[in-house]
């Protein structure tokens, strides 16, 4: 476990734990990035603790994140994950989940993988940045500028340019750790 962290991570145990062991770390995956895209959409406007709380409640709740499962969702059971009180309850974003599965599906008959269709957007690599400090790291980028423009008209939503950020920093297609911070240079080893 890292000694010096990111600002952000010291705050509590649960945000310290992600920190080490997943936030920036690349991610391949195509269910686990459709599962942090997700996780993202959720956390708009709220902390990213809350949704770290409800996450094992959010993996059953939306069938371990398969689009597949999803995209087939029926008003029933939308009207169900909008009783659901171990999840975010709100309408948009569990409408959106399901619209964005349909997408997904969409894009891998296209490109085959999300995985190369999200990565495109830094050039299928890790971008190392230099941040000091938490109030140096901004919240959008140009990658995740283009990135919101092209998830948008393929037709995602709840995918702006802050949220995508967020993303990229959770999936690792950023290392927005900061420079003092041990896992700044265990993700550059690990994108060698």
């Amino acid at each position: 476990m890292p000694n010096n962290c990111c600002e952000w991570a010291i705050t509590s145990p649960l945000l310290k734990k992600y920190h080490d062991t997943e936030w920036g770390v690349p991610l391949h995956d195509d269910i686990k990035l459709f599962e942090f895209m997700t996780l993202d959409t959720f956390q708009a406007g709220l902390s990213w603790e809350i949704v770290l709380k409800k996450r094992d409640a959010f993996y059953l709740a939306f069938d371990g994140f398969n689009p597949k499962k999803i995209s087939k969702y029926t008003p029933e059971k939308i009207e169900s994950l909008l009783q659901n009180k171990d999840i975010i309850r709100n309408k948009l974003k569990i409408n959106a989940t399901v619209n964005n599965a349909q997408v997904l599906l969409n894009i891998l008959e296209e490109w085959d993988s999300f995985d190369r269709y999200l990565w495109q957007f830094t050039n299928h690599q890790t971008i190392h940045n230099k941040w000091k400090s938490l109030k140096e790291i901004p919240s959008v980028s140009p990658e995740a500028e283009k990135m919101s423009k092209a998830l948008k008209k393929k037709g995602f939503k709840f995918v702006g340019p802050t949220i995508c950020y967020a993303f990229m920093q959770a999936a690792g297609m950023v290392n927005d750790h900061e420079v003092t911070c041990s896992r700044y240079k265990e993700i550059i080893a690990l994108t060698q």
